[in-house]
């Protein structure tokens, strides 16, 4: 079986990249399954429900989510019908939404979990590593599959470690910029830091770059604006054998630099 994660999914230029290249590679990688963390994917903060419905039509599986899920209010009109959508499972309890779910695909039992982290993040989240202790107690699926949404490599390499042999992968999102560490652990635990943005290519991280220069150069607080222009394509590709075991974690990059 082979899964493809997409990385954060940022504003239009995001979801234009997914009708591009997403029916390429499910062809050329023979993928059976896909998760795309789709938290900046509205105007590059938050999820409205045309575009959830846009994804469902595109063929992914379950969307995860991040510090940005409740940027859009509308999501609190539809989240209890999103029965694809995953917030961070850790989020304050008082915050709707489902943060681990499971599905049976090909006769095997796949599991997503969203986490947030809690270094340099806003500090208002349960500890991860609490979180997915409570998940891991009921946790009888076949691949378990987690998205860790957080800001420091530290706090991500522990988790990947902490849950080596436990999970299928730990796969980070957040950062929005692909790391080059992707490795399967000791113990059989696929992991990668930060999988990376699908969107604007020449961007800060998916925003105007000469608004975030006046805002580090000149402190200018200027809002952020979306960028435009060329776009780009970051995924992670997984590949389970019979036994649901990681055999394979690999990088996918897709920009003009770098063509399919």
């Amino acid at each position: 079986m082979n899964i493809l994660f997409i990385g954060d999914v940022f504003s239009a230029i995001g979801r234009e990249m997914i009708d591009q290249y997403l029916p390429l590679l499910k062809k050329k990688y023979q993928i059976d399954f896909v998760i795309a963390n789709v938290e900046n994917a509205t105007h590059g903060k938050g999820l409205i429900k045309k575009h959830y419905d846009e994804f469902l039509f595109q063929g992914i599986s379950f969307m995860t989510m991040g510090n940005h899920t409740f940027a859009k209010k509308e999501l609190f009109q539809y989240i209890d019908e999103a029965d694809r959508l995953i917030v961070p499972y850790n989020q304050p309890k008082a915050l709707p939404g489902v943060g681990s779910r499971e599905i049976m695909f090909q006769n095997r039992k796949i599991r997503v979990t969203n986490l947030l982290g809690i270094t340099f993040m806003d500090g208002k989240s349960q500890n991860p590593f609490e979180a997915i202790d409570e998940i891991l107690k009921e946790d009888q699926s076949d691949i378990h599959i987690i998205d860790f949404h957080a800001e420091a490599t530290s706090e991500k390499v522990a988790l990947g470690y902490y849950l080596d042999g436990k999970v299928a992968a730990v796969l980070g999102t957040h950062t929005h910029v692909t790391t080059a560490d992707e490795k399967i652990l000791p113990h059989g635990t696929a992991f990668q830091c930060d999988v990376g943005m699908t969107g604007p290519y020449h961007s800060a991280i998916g925003c105007d770059v000469e608004g975030i220069i006046k805002r580090m150069k000149m402190g200018i607080m200027t809002p952020f604006q979306v960028a435009e222009g060329m776009g780009q394509f970051r995924a992670t590709l997984l590949s389970f054998n019979q036994n649901n075991e990681c055999t394979h974690i690999q990088r996918i990059c897709i920009d003009p630099d770098h063509p399919l």
